[in-house]
């Protein structure tokens, strides 16, 4: 499978700038790192097309230290999708290149 549904809350990475993520869920993160295991890119990094509502757009989903991989939100879609911190973001993941 290379498509996946999930809900999980907005959230504002700690550091400088204004970086906002969701966390995929774990069983998600998992069955994810089994599939693309040896066939990641940079970082761990693996190519995604997702959707929120009605936007659409690639980006990359990056491993966390917790093991669960980690969606960047961008401000366009927030503003779009009326996305505020903690607020619970239904994504769909499509994998890329697999």
């Amino acid at each position: 499978m290379s498509t996946y549904r999930f809900s999980a809350p907005l959230w504002q990475y700690p550091g400088e700038g204004s970086w906002y993520f969701v966390a995929v869920p774990e069983d998600i993160s998992d069955d994810i790192a089994d599939l693309t295991a040896g066939r990641r890119k940079g970082f761990g990094s693996v190519r995604v097309s997702v959707t929120v509502g009605g936007s659409t757009w690639q980006t990359s989903l990056f491993p966390s230290k917790s093991g669960t991989y980690l969606l960047p939100v961008k401000k366009p879609v927030r503003l779009a999708e009326a996305l505020l911190e903690g607020t619970p973001v239904d994504a769909r993941l499509d994998l890329l290149d697999f």
